[in-house]
């Protein structure tokens, strides 16, 4: 029998290599086309969609503005762009968002560089500690924010982070307040009205300032905005009318981003519309979900909440008054085309305010641009009573556990000055944690190895008869008073609290361009190093693809040193398996942020060394010298039997 194992193991590697070659060469030359071709066909019928719409939609390509209904389950409404005016709303019904799809960014629109973008409308600049930028008087739009403390890269001499960018910039993403009203006599400011600011100066947290339109028919609009030190717009709408009769207006709040970013999240985390809609609670809508139902998803009469688009570390949020009705909308604002990307957008609008003569009335709103730095969001929301604001984070399911392990990572992070230092702390305070329930893993294993000899033999006494064979195992169990399953429960209790670390790692704005020790710049970036140039000893760069850093390797030999500990698996393909896992793991992780990788690293040094005192204390050897000549025979002789194959057949 042992004569065969080579055999085995070149068959199971034969086996291996050959489906993944056909699951790549199925995925290259049949699935990829063919979901190209039905994805082609998807953006003809979107685009035939959009080519009836073209009338409806804005030269800047951004949707409508949520526009009041009076009917209570109207379909899709031919919405006004911000200056035009809706259909009454009657008896005080909550107004509804606009559904229109808008037709995208046309080729008569040309994207200009971000910074000729800027030039095209007067602006009022934006000077505070976290945030650059200015805010545009055409349209008085919220189109051009810079994050002073991110760059780009690593590099401390790359550009800042630019967040915001104007209409007929390459990646359009702005923020527009406005007015709705009642039929087709009022001029309201639109995105082509040029607002007037009424004391010249930069926006700063120590200095709002304020933009005034006067629609010549009696209306002057005033909007006070002022700016904390972080990231938190707030925004004061006042209208006064002069006239001799009541006005009724509807404010509104949209949200639009052209073209769908960069995902960075790996499916663990939520990347795309998102919102926490009154009494609707926390929704989320993938830029691909959107797109899949290439509508939207509508939310009326809601109370208290927020909603906007959120990034891996980024977010924008509009946040209407904690205490009013309003109707809101998370949607694909124009479908993807032959001569444009996909929009998507997120809107409010809240009920009628009635202007009396002589009067002067106003709404407030804030909106959110920045960073997702957690303790500020925390302070966000219990500090300006947003409701949920910190499920703006995506805390996942263990969210219980995953949100005092960040403040335990990020205490030790002011103590150790390291965020790579905090999470090796963290690690082995989670060990210490477990340590009572590893234990008894660890010693059920223990006691399965020392037993391996005799299980061998009486495998080998009964191999004809395997329900024979199964019930000497259970005496042997019995009387030696093992439960075979008893490793399994610890290890089981524990993975909630494994999934809940991997997400704070992933998720953490704070890991970002954090440096560790040596080659590590960005702990948020895979490892740069490469086995392929003997990481970087070689004068040639690497393919992305062939990147298997140091970091990746030293946490696949840790993997495999902590898997010779554990009992040999009966089967020899499972075994063989088990063999090649760290392998395959090593090639995976090769991808992931370093911080990732190193914590994986250093939780298999550990379970090892826990492991191997435990086998130790149970009288068990730790084979480890053993197990690694017996890996380098098996590759021997695989060389060795290949060579007499071929002398064979020579012969």
């Amino acid at each position: 029998m042992q004569g065969r194992e080579p055999e085995n193991s070149t068959n199971l590697m034969l086996a291996v290599g050959l489906s993944m070659a056909v699951l790549f060469l199925w995925q290259v030359f049949y699935a990829e086309p063919r979901l190209k071709e039905e994805q082609a066909r998807l953006n003809r019928e979107k685009a035939a969609q959009a080519a009836q719409q073209v009338q409806s939609a804005g030269k800047d390509g951004s949707a409508p503005v949520p526009a009041p209904s009076s009917t209570a389950n109207s379909g899709p409404t031919s919405g006004p762009t911000a200056g035009q005016l809706p259909a009454p709303v009657a008896g005080g019904e909550a107004p509804k968002p606009g559904i229109q799809p808008a037709v995208p960014l046309t080729p008569e629109l040309a994207l200009r560089a971000r910074e000729d973008a800027l030039k095209a409308s007067p602006r009022v600049a934006i000077d505070t500690p976290s945030l650059k930028g200015s805010i545009a008087l055409k349209g008085g739009r919220f189109d051009d924010v810079v994050l002073a403390k991110y760059r780009e890269k690593a590099d401390p001499k790359s550009a800042n982070v630019a967040f915001f960018s104007p209409a007929d910039a390459p990646n359009p993403y702005f923020a527009e307040l406005g007015w709705s009203a009642q039929g087709n006599t009022l001029k309201l400011p639109d995105r082509d009205t040029m607002w007037k600011l009424e004391k010249d100066g930069a926006l700063t947290p120590q200095s709002p300032v304020t933009l005034v339109f006067d629609n010549g028919q009696g209306l002057v609009f005033r909007r006070m905005i002022s700016l904390d030190s972080d990231y938190m717009f707030k925004i004061l709408d006042e209208v006064e009318n002069k006239t001799t009769a009541d006005v009724t207006l509807f404010p509104y709040a949209r949200l639009y981003r052209y073209g769908t970013p960069k995902i960075e999240g790996f499916y663990i985390q939520h990347e795309g519309l998102i919102g926490v809609l009154g009494d609707a609670g926390l929704k989320e809508i993938t830029y691909a979900d959107v797109q899949a139902a290439n509508g939207s998803q509508r939310f009326e009469g809601k109370i208290g909440g927020w909603l906007g688009i959120t990034d891996k570390y980024w977010a924008a949020a509009l946040i209407p008054d904690q205490t009013a009705t309003y109707s809101a909308a998370l949607r694909l604002a124009a479908p993807k085309t032959p001569n444009s990307k996909e929009a998507f957008q997120a809107d409010y609008l809240r009920a009628g305010l009635v202007i009396p003569p002589t009067a002067r009335k106003g709404v407030e709103s804030r909106i959110f641009a920045g960073a997702k730095q957690v303790d500020l969001i925390e302070q966000y929301e219990t500090g300006q009573g947003i409701k949920q604001f910190d499920l703006m984070i995506d805390w996942g399911w263990f969210y219980f556990i995953t949100k005092p392990l960040y403040h335990l990572i990020n205490w030790l992070y002011k103590f150790l000055g390291n965020f790579g230092l905090a999470i090796v702390a963290v690690t082995v305070l989670v060990k210490l944690a477990f340590f009572p329930l590893a234990n008894k893993s660890y010693e059920s294993m223990a006691k399965m190895k020392k037993l391996q000899p005799e299980m061998e033999r009486l495998k080998e006494r009964y191999k004809d008869d395997k329900a024979a064979q199964q019930q000497e195992l259970m005496k042997l169990y019995q009387k030696e008073k093992i439960n075979p399953l008893a490793g399994c429960l610890p290890i089981l209790v524990q993975i909630p609290v494994f999934f809940a670390l991997y997400k704070v790692l992933f998720v953490s704005i704070d890991m970002r361009h954090a440096p560790f020790y040596g080659w590590i710049k960005d702990l948020s970036a895979p490892d740069p190093t490469s086995m392929f140039n003997l990481f970087g000893l070689l004068p040639f760069a690497v393919p992305e693809y062939l990147h298997i850093g140091l970091w990746p390797l030293i946490m696949g030999i840790t993997m495999w040193v902590q898997m010779q500990l554990n009992p040999p698996q009966p089967d020899p393909t499972q075994q063989a398996i088990f063999n090649w896992m760290p392998v395959m793991f090593t090639f995976l992780l090769a991808s992931f942020p370093a911080g990732l990788v190193i914590y994986w690293a250093w939780n298999n040094l550990l379970s090892m060394s826990q492991q191997a005192y435990i086998m130790k204390k149970q009288g068990v050897p730790v084979p480890l010298k053993e197990n690694i000549l017996r890996i380098f025979g098996s590759v021997t002789s695989l060389l060795g039997m290949g060579k007499d194959d071929k002398k064979s057949a020579k012969s």
